[in-house]
């Protein structure tokens, strides 16, 4: 009993915090490991900066961030590796339509299958079907307009899908689409 006293003891915060990322079955909120460790937020959160910046300069993990879910994983590039390890047939490919849609779902989310046909110009029933049994992207809620469309958002397995620690690695845009569908309908009806 004294040994283990001793040993929580000598272990660092960063120790403590990396144990519990490694061991939960799944991604979990700065909350769950704060109130676990008896420790705020700003503590959490400062120490898994420095563990993702340590994972970030070597070894084969790295911290992924999603909605404010923390988990660690492996790097993107282990995934041949990884895959031929656990004797993994190749993943799934998507389709042009199921990557259009998905991109459409990354950089507009949330948003409603309505609008997603707006901008796509076409149905995209088959292919939401599609992205939601790969895992890829998740009902997030209800809309409030007519007929309380739902709500889509992508998912985990969307950031290790394409090997992202966050939404944030998403590359910009080269255009604002918004403001230069508004410059072309200003063009259109001036005319």
């Amino acid at each position: 009993m004294t040994e283990s006293i001793e040993l929580q003891k000598e272990l660092s915060l960063l120790d403590k915090i990396e144990g519990l990322l490694f061991v939960a079955p799944g991604p979990v909120t700065i909350s769950q490991i704060s109130s676990s460790l008896e420790i705020t937020n700003n503590e959490v959160e400062k120490v898994i900066e420095g563990l993702s910046a340590r994972y970030g300069e070597s070894g084969g993990l790295c911290i992924q961030n999603h909605k404010g879910r923390i988990q660690i994983t492996t790097k993107p590039g282990l995934s041949p590796v990884i895959e031929k390890f656990l004797g993994l047939q190749a993943t799934s490919r998507l389709s042009k339509a199921g990557i259009e849609t998905l991109a459409i779902i990354a950089y507009k989310q949330p948003i409603t299958r309505p609008r997603l046909d707006d901008v796509r110009g076409v149905n995209s029933d088959g292919v939401i079907k599609s992205l939601l049994s790969k895992g890829l992207i998740e009902e997030l809620g209800r809309g409030e307009g007519p007929g309380r469309p739902i709500i889509y958002g992508t998912t985990t397995e969307f950031l290790q899908y394409f090997g992202m620690a966050s939404l944030g690695d998403l590359p910009p845009l080269g255009i604002d689409t918004e403001i230069e569908a508004q410059e072309i309908q200003e063009k259109v009806f001036k005319d």
